[in-house]
């Protein structure tokens, strides 16, 4: 997969070393010259130029992208990069990040962007799941299709404690994604048993959200 990433500062070059590291390809866009530093990302593609100019991006072969990431810290850059991206180029998945919260109505598919990545809103919701369990946190939304990823930490009085994860009956088009458990990632399985502390990842309908909650805690939420 080829994938652009609009913002080469730490977020972007974190962002493009997962990305190399799975097997993708990726090209680094940034207007600063300061910010250009190939060694950095020695794996990448780099490009010295203004995302939200067309002829930048027409330079930068956009259309050859799978995937847009807006990741600068001006949220009108983030916003008008995905719209080009979107609009002008057809890519298929824009990805843009929001910096300041009272931004972040803005980041829709009325303005191109798929997937929007709130910082603020995803270190709040860092902040409550270490200090909750059982609560169902919003991580963030995936915008085109209404669904949510979200983290809910699996209570000790969870009836589903021990029991494997294909037994859990989980809403209508709900999916458990991965299992963080004692600072390791696990990939589910229908026999993978589900232990109390796990940190479970879903991406479920925001309509299916309290379904959820209520399944998994009901101790917690009066089920």
């Amino acid at each position: 997969m080829r994938v652009a990433i609009a913002g080469a500062g730490a977020v972007g070059r974190s962002i493009a070393r997962e990305l190399i590291a799975n097997g993708h390809e990726i090209l680094l866009i940034d207007k600063d010259p300061n910010s250009i530093r190939p060694e950095r990302v020695p794996d990448a593609e780099w490009l010295l130029a203004d995302s939200c100019e067309l002829s930048s991006l027409e330079e930068a072969r956009m259309e050859r992208c799978d995937v847009v990431i807006a990741a600068t810290g001006d949220d009108k850059v983030n916003l008008v990069t995905s719209l080009l991206a979107k609009t002008e180029f057809g890519v298929p998945r824009t990805v843009g990040r929001v910096n300041h919260p009272n931004n972040e109505w803005l980041f829709t598919e009325a303005w191109g962007v798929d997937v929007n990545v709130s910082t603020p809103r995803i270190m709040s919701a860092l902040v409550e799941e270490a200090v909750t369990v059982g609560d169902l946190v919003r991580l963030f939304s995936f915008r085109q299709g209404q669904a949510n990823l979200v983290e809910l930490t699996l209570p000790a009085d969870s009836p589903y404690v021990g029991k494997p994860s294909g037994l859990i009956p989980l809403p209508e088009n709900c999916a458990l994604v991965t299992i963080l458990r004692d600072r390791n990632v696990y990939v589910p399985t229908p026999e993978e048993p589900v232990e109390a502390g796990d940190e479970l990842l879903f991406v479920v309908p925001a309509e299916h959200e309290d379904a959820l909650e209520r399944l998994l805690a009901p101790g917690t939420h009066g089920g």
